[in-house]
């Protein structure tokens, strides 16, 4: 019988925070693929540090480029398009004989890399999906204040984006989450002092992780670690008493 793929969402990053379903379906699998930039251990497979099988096979999927190359460059996306479309092949090929498990941080449909090798696999084999907990959930719970109030609007933004484009957006935007900072930040970081938001910013780094740090924008330093997120609380309508 042919198994299927089965991507399991982790969560924004500590352990206790995914979701039962996925944890079985880590404890059980005996295939894990999961990816990583190469010579590192890969966020994914330490978030599941204890939870595998003895016997289980990893499948290291290494990116052939990260930040190498500019991220607009046709270079960047052929690679990584040639990087999924081998992988899709891979998996196709296992789940003849076997189911294959793929970790993933967060929601795999929310920005995940898994997303690139969904689409490549439908029609081919059974996939099956486990939601996660988006790791922005985890950044502004970590903040201690709601991210919306009311009737706000939640824009979600990629520090990858021109700064014109992250300046217009923020501009009109209730609340605010950046992601993929990192290297961006002094960018976002104009951005939104342009847009008159930076006194209302906040950079979460490793949210939920071990070394996790939450602090003020204007605040903090020019750099971050890839596992960081900008965020902008709304300050929109509450069910509050007139005086």
């Amino acid at each position: 019988m042919m198994g299927r793929v089965i991507c399991a969402g982790l969560g924004p990053g500590d352990p206790d925070l995914m979701s039962l379903r996925a944890a079985r379906a880590i404890g059980q699998a005996t295939h894990v693929a999961y990816f990583r930039k190469a010579g590192r251990a890969g966020q994914a497979r330490a978030i599941v540090e204890g939870m595998l099988r003895g016997d289980a096979v990893e499948l290291p999927m290494e990116y052939p480029v990260t930040t190498e190359i500019p991220f607009a460059s046709p270079d960047y996306t052929n690679a990584l398009a040639r990087f999924y479309d081998d992988w899709a092949a891979r998996l196709t090929q296992l789940v003849e004989t076997t189911d294959v498990l793929v970790l993933c941080e967060g929601d795999p449909f929310f920005y995940g890399s898994f997303m690139h090798l969904h689409s490549r696999l439908q029609g081919r084999v059974p996939v099956e999906v486990i939601p996660g907990i988006t790791g922005m959930t985890g950044c502004w719970t970590a903040t201690g204040q709601p991210i919306t109030w009311g009737d706000d609007v939640l824009t979600v933004l990629m520090g990858t984006l021109p700064e014109e484009d992250l300046v217009r957006h923020m501009g009109t935007a209730d609340a605010l989450v950046v992601m993929k900072t990192g290297r961006n930040l002094p960018k976002i970081r104009r951005a939104l002092a342009s847009a008159g938001r930076l006194d209302q910013a906040w950079l979460v780094e490793r949210g939920t992780m071990p070394g996790q740090r939450v602090a003020m924008l204007a605040e903090a330093p020019e750099d971050c670690p890839y596992f960081a997120i900008v965020l902008v609380h709304g300050q929109g309508r509450r069910p509050e008493i007139a005086e």
